[in-house]
């Protein structure tokens, strides 16, 4: 009950209550159409994001801002050390020619050393360029084509060899570095040793020439409906991004909780919303730690070991934690308490948040003494294995199921929910602190507007919002008029200024019947519930909507398990056993509860194989290349409107 409690404690303090105000504007016929959060911090007007570790290590050199991996344990970096350890570096990039606005790639999944060359490359006068560790040699091709980059630094062997496939045929193939290389031949090492006859004056002299409007950073979109477009995002972009989510989130969190924070960051940093959340630490000098995967039964372990205060990730990571949870309780006989828990949960945050946003009277005493009990038995055991100090997280990317997030508040985390793209320098919007709303994106982070457009489309204006895409105009002016961005995505807000998203207007169906179709909301809904891997809905020009299912591989090994099957059980039979059917279609009736008979799934069809980066039908970001998806799966698709 800690986290409930700390939240009533800070409602009654309207200093900490007050924070991130919103104020809405309604048309003619009371709709609210936009809504806006005046700034908390002022804008960055001199300087730039590289001055953040330097200014650490001027005021507070011995305090720890980062934790790296050291064997099984966490080994402190202070803020001394990462200021000397990022001057080295950038000393390097100077040494190799990177002059100042050169692009720099980096090809990494997250580890440290990612954080100590982007604010080295920044340090320098560069610009860097991330890059997805899992791109292809076409991807890294165009995206080092398209930047100019003449310096890179990559990973592994294998992301060299993509690099190296793709820039074969350009004049000047970028220079490499490699972070895993052997001994003395790692990139940071020899960036280091190449550096050191370059003054760290030359350092500070380029960093004295950087101001708010120097481009920080090319981030290339995801690329879903064609090539990636590189977005331009200064160093006063970056800031407001941080600054204004800082000062939302964490003097709540400090003041509410007593606890001196900290995080474990396994987001891909070539995603913006791990790039923000870096800098953020360093603005607030929260400790930071990171780990390359989000795949739960890796990440599990990692935290337990660091034991965050906080996280930031997407609904997969809830969803299989929840997933893992009722799998553990299912093989010892119990997935049928687990699944009261889940109901006990959903109930029990419903009546305590009305009571704490004064529309309600809380839970009665034969709801507490239910949670009570499932607190022993199942809820206690999630915070276990996130660590145990977890108290707040953040979820963005898509929507998180509403009975998910409400799961984990009476579990004792709270888990706020954002909302932002590339072009918005990661989160627009996000759940104040203390005004918690599952089931929608929040409201405009500080310093950002939120429009309605007549058509429904979110446009988003502010300092977090991009200038341009890089080398593109036709593109730039087509998606900003007037300072707005249009972001692509469908939305509302209610009275108070809250974003729902209700889809993505490109992605929209339209039934034979002239239904206009949200796919989102559906795929949302289907993904959260097990075995469900990935899917696709479809039903543009057609009689009723259907789906296209896919099934997650640790849920079928789990099923096979429980029902003493084979785990060698050759797919094909999976997918035709009635039981596995009918397992899945409890997850197509609860996505099915969202939306109008009209609107609902009423065919599905279960197709072998997964959509993943490697066969081209998931963006790096996660997201369906839905071409792709419908051409590979022509056939299935078909069959599900046949008689």
């Amino acid at each position: 009950m800690g986290v409930r409690r700390d939240l009533r404690r800070a409602g009654r303090r309207a200093d900490l209550a007050a924070r991130g105000a919103t104020e809405v504007v309604r048309d003619a016929r009371g709709t609210v159409r936009e809504a806006h959060t005046a700034p908390l911090a002022p804008p960055l007007t001199t300087g730039s994001i590289a001055d953040l570790p330097f200014t650490n290590a001027a005021e507070a050199p011995d305090a720890v801002v980062l934790r790296r991996p050291h064997g099984e344990d966490w080994r402190p970096v202070t803020a001394r050390d990462f200021a000397r350890e990022v001057t080295a570096t950038a000393k390097g990039l100077m040494a190799a020619g990177l002059e100042p606005g050169g692009r720099v790639v980096l090809m990494s999944r997250t580890r440290y050393e990612w954080t100590v060359l982007d604010f080295a490359i920044w340090a320098a006068g560069g610009c860097p360029v991330p890059v997805y560790a899992t791109s292809s040699a076409e991807q890294v091709e165009w995206i080092v084509r398209d930047s100019g980059a003449r310096l890179a630094v990559v990973e592994t062997e294998e992301n060299a060899a993509t690099l190296a496939e793709g820039t074969a045929g350009h004049a000047h193939p970028p220079r490499v570095w490699r972070l895993d290389a052997p001994g003395h031949e790692n990139a940071l090492t020899q960036l280091a040793a190449l550096g050191r006859e370059i003054p760290d004056a030359r350092v500070t002299e380029r960093r004295a020439a950087l101001g708010p409007d120097t481009v920080a950073t090319l981030c290339y979109t995801s690329g879903t409906t064609g090539r990636p477009k590189g977005c331009v995002l200064t160093h006063a972009n970056l800031h407001a991004e941080a600054a204004g989510t800082v000062e939302l989130l964490h003097p709540v969190f400090k003041a509410v909780s007593g606890q001196t924070a900290a995080t474990l960051l396994f987001l891909p940093l070539a995603h913006i919303l791990g790039r923000t959340i870096q800098i953020a630490c360093q603005l607030a000098r929260i400790e930071l730690g990171h780990f390359p995967s989000i795949r739960p039964e890796e990440l599990r372990p990692a935290l337990r070991r660091f034991r965050p205060t906080f996280l930031v990730g997407v609904p997969y990571l809830f969803e299989k934690i929840h997933d893992t949870g009722r799998a553990t309780a299912e093989k010892i006989g119990r997935g049928a308490s687990f699944d009261r828990a889940h109901r006990i949960a959903v109930r029990f945050a419903e009546a305590h948040l009305a009571r704490f946003l004064g529309t309600g009277k809380g839970p009665g005493p034969g709801l507490y003494a239910a949670w009570a009990l499932y607190d022993l038995l199942v809820y206690r055991r999630v915070r276990r294995e996130l660590g145990g100090r977890l108290r707040y997280a953040i979820s963005g990317g898509s929507p998180l199921d509403r009975e998910l997030n409400l799961f984990f508040y009476t579990a004792g985390i709270v888990v706020y929910e954002g909302y932002g793209l590339t072009e918005t320098t990661a989160a627009a919007t996000v759940v104040p602190p203390l005004r918690p709303r599952p089931g929608t994106v929040g409201t405009p982070v500080p310093g950002t507007s939120v429009r309605i457009a007549e058509d429904g489309e979110v446009l988003v204006r502010g300092g977090i919002v991009f200038g341009a895409y890089w080398r593109d105009p036709e593109a730039s002016a087509a998606a900003l008029s007037e300072g707005w961005f249009a972001t692509g995505d469908l939305g509302a807000l209610d009275d108070e200024g809250y974003l729902t998203i209700t889809g993505r207007k490109k992605d929209i169906l339209v039934t034979q019947g002239g239904k206009n179709i949200s796919p989102a909301v559906l795929e949302d809904r289907l993904r959260s519930r097990p075995p469900v891997g990935q899917c696709m809905v479809v039903g543009d020009n057609r009689r009723y909507v259907a789906a296209l299912i896919t099934l997650e591989p640790e849920a079928v090994a789990h099923w096979l398990a429980v029902r003493g099957l084979p785990a060698d059980t050759p797919t094909a039979d999976v997918l035709a056993d009635p039981r596995m059917r009918e397992y899945v279609q409890k997850a197509v009736d609860h996505a099915n509860a969202a939306v109008s008979r009209a609107e609902s799934i009423r065919r599905f069809t279960l197709v072998e194989g997964e959509f993943t980066e490697v066969n081209g039908l998931l963006t790096p970001s996660l997201k369906i290349r839905r071409h792709a998806v419908a051409a590979a799966y022509a056939k299935e698709i078909e069959a599900l409107y046949e008689s």
